[in-house]
């Protein structure tokens, strides 16, 4: 499913396609609209990013101490019920994405966003490592003026460390459209797959070596 090679002029082509997105007035639309606030049940929040493969960043945030669930899905695009084949046309303006429901008693949606810029290549443009085009891009959505704030200054802060752009764009949340069933857990199901073994288990990795702190005991012990 994931391509391991970069395709020849491949920069160029999802360069114009994030282009095209921007451009695109029901695009322009989703970026400007009013966020929608998700509320909580039974003492759960739902925060929502995009880092490139969503096997990937659902393995992720699941290795999180107070995250109970990440459901892979689609998300920050113009047009209704996206299938993985219609996003991979990078013609939808969805991005693969997940949705975290966390105990916000435990796990801050501060650290969540920490997680988030701590576990990609932050500035990579359209993609994270061999996955590339508009539907890998890197986007992470805010509820609220608070999330907007604590969001923005954590992009700046990093951005400033690093002396160059961060490329995840920031988005008022809309709709999560859940991916299709076989999504689900992949990493987790298909441990020996090509794809989960060579890129989703290194990227989950370094993830934990990074954050040992942030772990849940299950997720240090793998």
């Amino acid at each position: 499913m994931k391509k391991l090679f970069t395709v020849i002029c491949v920069a160029l082509l999802f360069s114009c396609h994030n282009s095209a997105q921007t451009n695109n007035p029901k695009q322009q639309a989703v970026m400007n609209a009013d966020p929608v606030e998700v509320s909580m049940q039974n003492g759960m929040a739902k925060a929502y990013f995009a880092s490139g493969c969503f096997w990937c960043v659902e393995a992720i945030y699941e290795s999180v101490k107070g995250v109970e669930e990440s459901i892979s899905g689609y998300a920050g695009g113009h047009t209704k019920n996206p299938t993985y084949e219609s996003s991979n046309t990078g013609r939808t303006g969805h991005a693969e994405a997940v949705e975290v429901i966390y105990n916000p008693d435990i796990v801050s949606f501060a650290t969540l966003v920490d997680v988030y810029f701590g576990s990609q290549d932050p500035t990579q443009v359209n993609g994270q490592g061999p996955d590339r085009g508009s539907q890998y891009r890197s986007i992470i959505f805010y509820q609220n003026d608070e999330q907007k704030k604590i969001i923005e200054e954590k992009k700046a802060a990093l951005a400033n460390k690093l002396g160059e752009e961060v490329a995840a764009e920031v988005y008022p949340f809309q709709k999560f459209w859940e991916a299709e069933a076989y999504h689900q857990n992949y990493e987790k199901r298909n441990p020996n797959q090509g794809y989960i073994r060579n890129v989703s288990v290194p990227r989950l990795n370094r993830f934990k070596a990074k954050f040992p702190e942030l772990l849940k005991e299950e997720a240090k012990r793998h």
